[in-house]
């Protein structure tokens, strides 16, 4: 039985990135052409479908390479939707926050669905989704909380990053806010410790729209 997840340990952090991106497992897929047999990278072969996968903490490059292709879907047709699936213990919130505009910028509806966990940033990407689009599967769990920060050097830098966190902290809970139509002071208070969410409970929070079945699954 594995620990209950710490996301403020910086320790799990830097071992999340070396565990979430290894070097030469991501699978390849052979598709048939006209032209002959093509080789892709899984992802790659995923965005063909329209999916995204965040499946780490989200930084500059993650948000960079989810934008990039959150605009690419958008050029290549408008008017379907795309799907960004979540597995994510969040991130940086100034990426996320990237990653968030673009999604409500693009034309075409974003159908956010979390596979695993969706916390902190991750659980804000999952509410962003567009209204009715917002998936959980069963056994998912999402996580809400206030901006972690820290600072030191003199009081006035201190002063200056502590204003900082607090916009920030401020954004994040309107944010929340609009797309679960809960206040900003039930968010606020909620957020102030880690507050765990089952899937179902994020459904009934206002995070998410519906559990996935195995049955509609299936469907999509």
């Amino acid at each position: 039985m594995g620990s209950v997840f710490n996301p403020r340990d910086p320790k799990w952090i830097k071992e999340s990135r070396e565990f979430l991106e290894p070097r030469g497992i991501i699978p390849g897929v052979v598709e048939s052409t006209p032209r002959g047999e093509r080789m892709w990278d899984i992802y790659s072969r995923l965005l063909k479908e329209r999916i995204i996968f965040v499946g780490t903490p989200i930084n500059d490059q993650v948000a960079n390479v989810t934008v990039a292709q959150l605009l690419y879907l958008q050029s290549e047709d408008a008017t379907k939707d795309i799907y960004l699936y979540i597995n994510s213990p969040g991130g940086s919130i100034y990426a996320g926050l990237a990653i968030y505009d673009t999604m409500q910028w693009v034309k075409p509806d974003v159908s956010t669905v979390c596979v695993g966990m969706a916390m902190s940033m991750g659980a804000v990407l999952l509410a962003a989704g567009a209204k009715g689009k917002r998936f959980c599967l069963p056994n998912s769990t999402v996580l809400i909380h206030q901006p972690l920060g820290g600072a030191e050097g003199q009081a006035a830098d201190i002063e200056i990053t502590a204003r900082e966190i607090l916009r920030l902290r401020r954004i994040i809970y309107e944010i929340l806010s609009r797309h679960t139509g809960q206040t900003v002071e039930r968010i606020m208070q909620d957020s102030d410790r880690n507050y765990y969410l089952s899937a179902q409970q994020a459904v009934e929070y206002g995070l998410a729209d519906d559990v996935l079945s195995k049955a509609e699954e299936s469907e999509r």
